[in-house]
């Protein structure tokens, strides 16, 4: 495994939730938060960062969404979308109306080292509360699928420890129009949710929740309903974890494994018998305040991994270079 320091906060007073992907000829796109002394704050702003060799070095993070205050940009998410596009995909909140709204930002040549973005457009859910924070996935019927929480209505607090539901907004035409469909209770501070697609077909959704383990909901008509949330029995501090679908066709699961302290990060491969358990165990990083992972996988099978560290001390985002046998090996 190879370990690259992204960025560290420097004058920031604090920076992280980081997200990752690569563009079609190699070059690895980072983006996180920052802007003021905490989040939530009015000030809070994304922040851009490119590596094109590799991840070994990367460019200085520069602002890309920064909108005036009461207004806050944060929880970015970076995919490429099946027409090489990169999205750049994240929330904004009126701190003074509380009104939360999904948006995206589009540059279909990410290969550049700077890229043309299209102007910024809503992502309508038609919720009048929605966030979101994880990268969508194409499903085996081409839709795209974007995990998304919402509420029934808005709400003066946030976050909502009540009424706050797990669903997906699905989009049949390239992300034109996103459908709401779902709508999975689950323990206070149910958040975050993501989604792969099953080799039955099934949908599965993981949920980080307060509980002390992840919760989980599945679908089986390709996220139209779902089942009641229950406790996936993977134990999870209520933090930020990813879950993807690697080239070989196994489950890639990045997670910290305590009930309560953000303490550890490992990454994990899902049993081929049981794709919904988990096995194998590789660190990525066994210091306290290690959080949010997020992760994407090149043609050659070099699973790229982002995460952060103690936010408000030394606010490091870091690069974890991986490989799938890695993993198996532990």
């Amino acid at each position: 495994m190879r370990t690259t320091l992204i960025s560290a906060k420097g004058n920031r007073p604090w920076q992280g939730i980081p997200a990752i992907e690569r563009s079609p000829s190699g070059r690895l796109w980072c983006a996180f938060y920052s802007g003021g002394p905490r989040e939530p704050h009015p000030d809070n702003h994304l922040l851009l960062t490119s590596s094109g060799d590799d991840g070994a070095t990367w460019s200085p993070p520069q602002v890309v969404v920064d909108p005036p205050p009461p207004t806050r940009a944060f929880d970015p998410a970076l995919w490429i979308d099946p027409g090489g596009r990169l999205w750049l995909i994240y929330n904004l909140a009126d701190t003074e109306t509380r009104s939360y709204t999904l948006w995206a930002m589009v540059a279909p040549n990410p290969d550049s080292a700077a890229p043309t973005w299209e102007p910024p457009k809503p992502l309508d859910t038609g919720a009048p509360f929605a966030f979101r924070l994880n990268k969508p996935i194409v499903l085996s019927s081409g839709e795209w699928l974007l995990p998304v929480t919402w509420s029934r209505e808005a709400s003066p607090e946030w976050p909502l420890l009540a009424g706050q539901l797990q669903g997906v907004a699905i989009s049949a035409d390239q992300g034109q129009t996103w459908l709401l469909r779902g709508e999975v209770e689950a323990p206070p501070w149910a958040l975050e949710n993501m989604v792969v697609e099953l080799r039955d077909a099934r949908l599965w959704m993981l949920i980080r929740t307060g509980s002390g383990v992840l919760w989980q909901s599945f679908s089986e008509d390709g996220g139209e309903r779902w089942s009641d949330g229950d406790s996936a029995g993977i134990v999870n501090p209520g933090s930020r974890f990813y879950i993807g679908r690697l080239r070989s066709g196994r489950l890639l699961l990045i997670n910290t494994p305590d009930a309560k302290r953000r303490r550890r990060l490992c990454a994990y491969l899902s049993d081929r018998r049981d794709e919904t358990t988990f096995v194998g165990e590789l660190e990525l990083d066994e210091r306290e305040r290690v959080s949010y992972p997020d992760a994407v996988q090149s043609p050659d099978g070099t699973i790229y991994a982002v995460h952060d560290c103690d936010r408000s001390g030394t606010g490091e985002v870091l690069l974890s270079a991986f490989h799938e046998g890695e993993i198996t090996q532990r």
